[in-house]
């Protein structure tokens, strides 16, 4: 029994050690990882800061994974006429950085008995309002597209187009082209000419802050977050900007009383432009924009002797006109001059020339199809690269 006892308690002591030695290496390593730590503080912070702008970057960025898209806004009377030549031009992207809105008159609403192109089906915005062309309702539309489009958190540049318009590139050129610029393109310059500015608008609107410009402009998302947001100048477009009658209306509409006194104010020609450059003081909004559209419109109507042609509007380009020439012509263009400001601005990207437009307008149906079938079979034979 004596030797059970000593036996036992022999057993039991060496239990106790085990137990201290193991307390003893425990702490040892907790000391040694707390003098670690302290000892690489600094680095431990900066890979921390590291993961936590990682994180932030991708908030902002969008879900991990999505790239940043390119909205497409067409303003269109009902159906899109050159539906066949998007559906070209959108059908190689297979990435997804694209989405289209487009403003028709409202209740229309594009299914497969109205559009050929499956990109344009059920793409109208619901709640578009009337579009009547010189009036504040056009803006309007615009603003919608772009209430819109801003829903979607990966829609990063914002671009304005008819449903005339053409691309003079394809998918991957046209999204590199836009995507590589830190900048807004608005077509925007100093308005000299006496009609267009309405003094009624000041002092909301001061005369050096008025600008005119194309309506079809490619805006970042801070510029078109600013427009949607803007309530200050928006409503002076809407009392005083407005075209002045045209003779061929005044048969439909009472004739003016004083016609002479009345300002020629095309508020799409005007608005974005003038908005920015009253923000400039603020945000600096008009020095972070190149002054130059991507959409070429040709206002040259001298040698026409189509009536309709030395109106009001653009060249509409007919069957006849549609060839590649053209379309080269156009590509070739590398400068623009603005005589009020006595400017030329070069087309240029990281110091580089690169080609004005990307967009060209204003196509019938039958020369857009025309000039398709035309383009394909040159890409056929290797020497295109448009579509």
């Amino acid at each position: 029994m004596k030797e059970k006892s000593g036996g036992f308690r022999l057993k039991s002591t060496g239990h106790k050690w085990e137990g201290k030695v193991f307390a003893v290496l425990f702490m040892g390593l907790c000391v040694g990882s707390l003098v670690f730590m302290l000892s690489n503080y600094s680095e431990i912070n900066m890979i921390m800061a590291a993961g936590k702008e990682g994180n932030e970057k991708e908030r902002e960025d969008g879900v991990m994974g999505r790239r940043e898209k390119v909205a497409f806004l067409f303003i269109a009377r009902n159906r899109m006429r050159l539906d066949f030549v998007w559906d070209e031009f959108f059908r190689v992207e297979t990435e997804n950085r694209f989405s289209i809105f487009v403003h028709a008159r409202p209740g229309f609403v594009f299914s497969s008995s109205n559009t050929m192109s499956s990109y344009f089906l059920f793409r109208q915005v619901n709640n578009s309002t009337q579009v009547d062309w010189g009036g504040a309702s056009m803006i309007q539309a615009e603003r919608i597209l772009l209430e819109n489009a801003l829903m979607d958190p990966d829609n990063a540049r914002f671009v304005f187009l008819s449903d005339s318009c053409i691309p003079l590139y394809n998918f991957s050129y046209t999204y590199d082209y836009i995507m590589s610029s830190s900048t807004s393109f608005v077509d925007s310059f100093s308005d000299v000419k006496e009609g267009r500015y309405n003094p009624k608008m000041h002092p909301i609107i001061p005369m050096q802050h008025w600008r005119k410009g194309s309506q079809w402009a490619v805006l970042t998302r801070k510029h078109a977050t600013a427009v949607v947001k803007d309530n200050k100048v928006f409503p002076v477009f809407q009392l005083h900007c407005r075209r002045k009658s045209l003779p061929e209306f005044w048969r439909e509409k009472p004739l003016p009383a004083e016609p002479w006194k009345e300002h020629n104010c095309i508020p799409d020609e005007h608005y974005v432009q003038t908005l920015l450059a009253l923000s400039c003081f603020q945000q600096g909004l008009e020095g972070e924009i190149t002054r130059r559209s991507l959409t070429h419109s040709s206002w040259d109507l001298s040698g026409s002797k189509d009536r309709e042609r030395r109106g009001w509007h653009p060249v509409t380009y007919k069957f006849a006109d549609a060839t590649p020439e053209l379309v080269q012509s156009i590509k070739d263009i590398s400068n623009i001059y603005y005589e009020t400001e006595n400017r030329r601005e070069w087309c240029m990207s990281s110091e580089k020339p690169f080609p004005c437009f990307l967009f060209a307008r204003k196509f019938t149906r039958p020369a857009a199809l025309r000039l398709l079938n035309t383009l394909e079979q040159l890409a056929a034979d290797g020497e295109n690269d448009t579509y």
